[in-house]
């Protein structure tokens, strides 16, 4: 058989001699002339078309590549300020829920405080005990050693250490049983309430006497309550006064009907009377009018009353040139005679003024805590006139001085003073 081989003639390149003649390559990116002239017609067209579509997918790449490069920018910037917004909302998200929890369990944590405070307070406070919670504590005392005692398993030569504890326990309780009676009636003293009683009505000093008492009362330690009674219906000065005093207060009327000036007067303590009878008020009963002068330890020397109190009242006479003095005569605390005037009658029982006693409520609604042999109520009298009025109601109070307390010691100072109308008008 018989090859036929041929000789393949290497690619030229350019620059490349040939038989001694340099070969110039055509790209499909010159225009030069020499192309034109080294191909014939139909390779210059393959090899332009080819080149065409280079150079296009060339761009078209380019142009896809750019914009995935913006797109993958784009991306990457959104990513980062997503991330950012919600690293921030995290941490305002920690820091709310941060404050939250420290607000939240702050009042479990005062609640937790406040018994301790109370306990430490309450462990360096003195504590009054009255007879009576001292027995009890003696019986707690031995109850709580027995049951020890009883439930302990130690032999019964360990028992001289709690008797011993005990016994210290109720001597130093029994030393200061002494004190504590002291302390004990002047705890009661100071809390015992005043009941005053003043009856007023409608005239041209009604606004300075009322003033006047209500700035004396007002510097007396409570609890004190104030019954202004008037009559017929309530007044628009006078309870705008009472708003406007600081005092407590309760506001009356009495809706009896009187002509006459003393039977009024006369009604409206009783209508005071009967609201502290229906009402079961527990103090001391004082009939302070408006028109008199009072210092302040009247009020103190009040509350120390078991049962009735009385003092001096002094009295200006209508001239202004003469005091008369109408009330007890006492040896320490016991009455022992009365100061009269001259122009009193003798066949009087009590010689003591209306403002120159006071006595505990509870003789009004509880009569079997004092004896009383009767049940009907106490009131003021309008049958009878002048002393004879405050005679015949303290005769419903007490049966006798027996039954009195002078106040103060020996009844050696005056504490109220008793003015009339005219004697103001005659000052003014």
């Amino acid at each position: 058989m018989a090859s036929i081989r041929r000789a393949l003639s290497p690619v030229p390149h350019p620059g490349d001699r040939t038989n001694g003649e340099t070969c110039f390559v055509s790209s499909p990116l010159s225009k030069s002339p020499l192309s034109s002239q080294s191909y014939p017609p139909p390779a210059r067209l393959m090899c332009s078309y080819f080149g065409s579509l280079d150079y296009a997918f060339y761009k078209v790449w380019t142009s896809v590549l750019g914009l995935l490069s913006q797109r993958s920018s784009r991306l990457s910037d959104s990513s980062k300020l997503k991330g950012q917004i919600w690293r921030r909302a995290l941490l305002q998200f920690f820091v709310c829920f941060v404050v939250g929890a420290f607000i939240g369990l702050t009042p479990f944590v005062s609640l937790n405080l406040s018994p301790n405070i109370v306990s430490k307070r309450q462990a360096f406070s003195a504590e009054v005990l009255h007879p009576y919670e001292n027995d009890h504590l003696f019986d707690d005392v031995s109850r709580n050693m027995t049951s020890t005692l009883n439930s302990s398993a130690f032999p019964d030569n360990s028992t001289s250490e709690p008797k011993l504890v005990y016994s210290e326990v109720k001597d130093e309780i029994a030393g200061n049983a002494s004190i504590n009676p002291l302390l004990d009636q002047e705890l009661i003293e100071s809390k015992k309430l005043l009941i005053i009683v003043t009856p007023t009505e409608a005239h041209s000093f009604q606004a300075y006497y009322l003033n006047r008492l209500a700035h004396i009362l007002k510097l007396v330690p409570p609890p004190l309550l104030w019954l202004v009674v008037e009559m017929d219906s309530q007044l628009i000065e006078t309870a705008d006064i009472l708003r406007r005093t600081g005092v407590m207060y309760r506001h009356l009327v009495c809706k009896k009907n009187s002509t006459e000036e003393n039977d009024k007067t006369v009604h409206l303590r009783n209508m005071a009377l009967t609201h502290i009878e229906t009402h079961r008020l527990d103090g001391i009963v004082y009939f302070a009018d408006d028109s008199n002068l009072y210092y302040l330890d009247v009020f103190e020397q009040m509350r120390k009353i078991s049962r009735f109190g009385t003092w001096v009242v002094a009295r200006l006479a209508e001239n202004n040139r003469k005091v008369i003095l109408q009330g007890p005569i006492c040896n320490g605390s016991h009455v022992v005679g009365w100061h009269t005037d001259e122009m009193a009658k003798r066949s009087q029982r009590f010689y003591a003024e209306i403002s120159g006693f006071a006595f505990n409520s509870t003789v009004l609604w509880d009569p079997k805590r004092w004896n009383r042999s009767t049940i009907e109520p106490i009131r003021h009298l309008d049958i009878v006139n002048g002393g004879f009025q405050v005679s015949t109601f303290i005769e419903q109070v007490v049966e006798d001085e027996s039954q009195m307390e002078g106040f103060p010691v020996h009844c050696s100072r005056i504490m109220v003073w008793q003015f009339n109308a005219g004697n103001i008008a005659a000052s003014v």
